[in-house]
């Protein structure tokens, strides 16, 4: 009877504590992500779909770079349970090292990069924008501790602070007529600002020393992750890829923006919920049961507001691209549409991965994206063909695949059954058919109006035909949610 109560209790205090850390991400990412959309909707009226294309190009090379930057240094500092603050030391100075390798490296291939583009405008954006790497190192560990600590109510003072800086010195800088370099120069701008908040809220002073023996155990952890990380980013990355080397910096420049919606609306969620489910999953590695029991409600709340955020994305595409970019990018509505759908079945079983990471596992998702990479390819490759909607249909098909493969794994690593996972996903599913039932017709009734009142007519309806159907099935669990997040 006394153990019983013990890890209730135990099982409660984690529970909210990660619910606290979620919550507080959250907010980071959502008063960050607030201005980046504010911001980028402002920059879309100051610039052309080509300066959007040209610096997408430099971004791809980037992010591709970007998979080495720790090498999976980060994840296993969070997993690491004795000697952390060695290991952190470690860390910091493998990701100095790193960095200042990876912003000569990008330096050296800016032509090779600019000539696989035929675009040489793209070479010095690319070659300012390698500095990211070392800068960013300098502050890194500092996130990665707040985060390992589950402190995003500090965390989330770098993460403002870079979004606030880095809009608006591009806004000013676009307005003063820099075109494309407005873009680059904010975000350095912003890293800037970020690395200096981190060391200020988080006063830690590393020592540049590297502790051979743990930086063996971790980099051998880290090693599943960089493959995994490798694979990722060809995954990820992959549709600007074809689109820029087919199609062209205009639309690579229109494809960009139509991804940001759903990125800046859901894809952030599910960074945000996997940042501080991550370190939560890590510190319960050894309790299957209470694992179990998490990754099963994580999926029950994140569905909650992944469904309406996905659906309502579809139905309100046309007047959101038309009141928050303008005219110039109604050629995104119908890959803004289709991109919705594939990110809502992307959210399904997100934080698989963090399962497979947290109990020691990641060669799991490196397998998988070994075996999904080739097929994404091929399909985005054909869809290209049939412009920018193939491309992101080619997405969606294979979203499907890899996620129905992600979940299936999930059910024999942690035990769980399809019929477990139903039930979490039904009451969203069932209340996303209510928000359709109304914003569908309101989004007929509506189609003299203007843009503006439009997309608030048709999000009211879907709100609310949403709402009123998940709170007559789960009013319960909701209430217990609100109780368990304000609790002290």
């Amino acid at each position: 009877m006394t153990i019983k109560t013990i890890t209730l209790s135990e099982s409660q205090k984690t529970t909210r504590k990660t619910a606290h850390a979620v919550m507080w991400n959250y907010l980071s990412f959502g008063l960050g992500k607030g201005l980046v959309f504010i911001s980028t909707a402002i920059l879309a009226r100051l610039l052309t779909t080509h300066d959007f294309g040209l610096v997408a190009f430099a971004m791809l090379a980037i992010s591709y770079l970007s998979v080495l930057k720790d090498l999976g240094l980060g994840a296993a500092l969070i997993q690491q349970r004795e000697n952390v603050e060695e290991s952190a030391n470690t860390v910091f100075t493998l990701n100095l090292l790193l960095g200042a390798t990876l912003t000569l490296v990008t330096l050296a291939i800016a032509p090779l990069v600019a000539n696989y583009f035929h675009n040489p405008e793209v070479a010095p954006l690319l070659r300012v924008l390698s500095f990211t790497f070392v800068l960013n190192a300098l502050g890194s560990i500092h996130i990665i501790r707040l985060q390992r600590q589950l402190a995003f109510n500090r965390k989330i003072v770098p993460d403002f602070g870079r979004s606030l800086v880095k809009g608006g010195v591009a806004i000013s800088l676009a307005l003063a007529g820099f075109g494309a370099w407005s873009l680059v120069l904010g975000q350095l701008a912003g890293v800037i600002t970020a690395v200096i908040l981190a060391w200020i809220v988080y006063p830690w002073r590393p020592h540049l020393r590297i502790r051979r023996k743990l930086a063996r155990r971790l980099l051998q952890f880290g090693s599943a992750l960089l493959a995994v990380n490798v694979l990722d980013a060809i995954i990820s990355n992959a549709d600007y890829l074809i689109v820029g080397r087919i199609l062209g910096a205009e639309a690579l420049g229109i494809y960009t923006l139509a991804y940001r919606l759903p990125e800046l609306l859901i894809l952030n969620l599910l960074w945000v919920v996997g940042a501080a489910i991550f370190p939560a999953y890590a510190a319960i590695q050894n309790q299957p049961d209470l694992l179990r029991q998490g990754f099963l409600t994580t999926i029950r709340y994140l569905e909650m507001v992944s469904i309406p955020l996905c659906l309502g994305l579809f139905v309100v595409a046309d007047p959101l691209v038309r009141v928050a970019f303008g005219e110039q990018w109604l050629a995104a509505i119908p890959v803004v549409r289709i991109l919705a759908l594939f990110v809502l079945v992307r959210s399904i079983g997100s934080n698989v991965g963090d399962i497979y990471k947290a109990t020691g596992h990641p060669d799991i998702l490196a397998k998988l994206g070994l075996i999904s990479v080739v097929p994404l390819l091929l399909a985005l490759w054909y869809g290209s063909r049939f412009g920018l909607t193939g491309v992101a249909t080619g997405h969606l098909i294979i979203g499907v695949g890899r996620t129905l493969l992600r979940l299936g794994i999930a059910t024999r690593l942690i035990r769980v059954s399809w019929q477990d996972i139903a039930r979490q996903l039904k009451p969203s599913f069932i209340s996303g058919l209510g928000l359709l039932a109304l914003a569908l017709p309101a989004v007929y009734l509506t189609q003299d109006l203007m843009p503006l009142l439009r997309l608030i007519l048709i999000t009211a309806a879907g709100a609310a035909g949403y709402l009123s159907v998940l709170w007559f099935l789960e009013r319960e669990q909701l209430r217990q949610a609100a109780r368990l997040i304000f609790k002290r």
